[in-house]
């Protein structure tokens, strides 16, 4: 007998490899390994987006606002921040100028 890979196995092992049970796991795996991608305990970009919604709006709890400034690196903030204000600076302006066409005043 020779040293050959059993190939008789391999397609019961890949037809198992696609059941629902696995490919939770897989997506499980994947939903993990992106969670850890950043230090532990800090803030991911979701929770640093709702955190400068929030202040921008003055609605930002006490201990959100505590959490962040200790488990938070503080140019994360900042870039969001400036970011933001972009977008809503733009977004008025837009605004502005449709309602100034619409009134026949541009």
């Amino acid at each position: 007998m020779t040293n050959q890979p059993d190939t008789e196995n391999k397609p019961a092992e890949m037809s198992s490899a696609h059941t629902p049970e696995n490919s939770k796991a897989t997506t499980n795996n994947v939903n993990q390994s992106e969670a850890n991608s950043h230090q532990p305990g800090s803030p991911g970009i979701l929770s640093i987006f709702q955190s400068v919604l929030a202040a921008m709006f003055g609605v930002q709890s006490e201990e959100k606002r505590m959490q962040d400034f200790e488990t938070g690196n503080a140019a994360s903030y900042i870039f969001v921040g400036v970011v933001m204000v972009v977008i809503f600076i733009f977004t008025l302006i837009a605004i502005v100028n449709t309602i100034l066409e619409d009134a026949g005043m541009s």
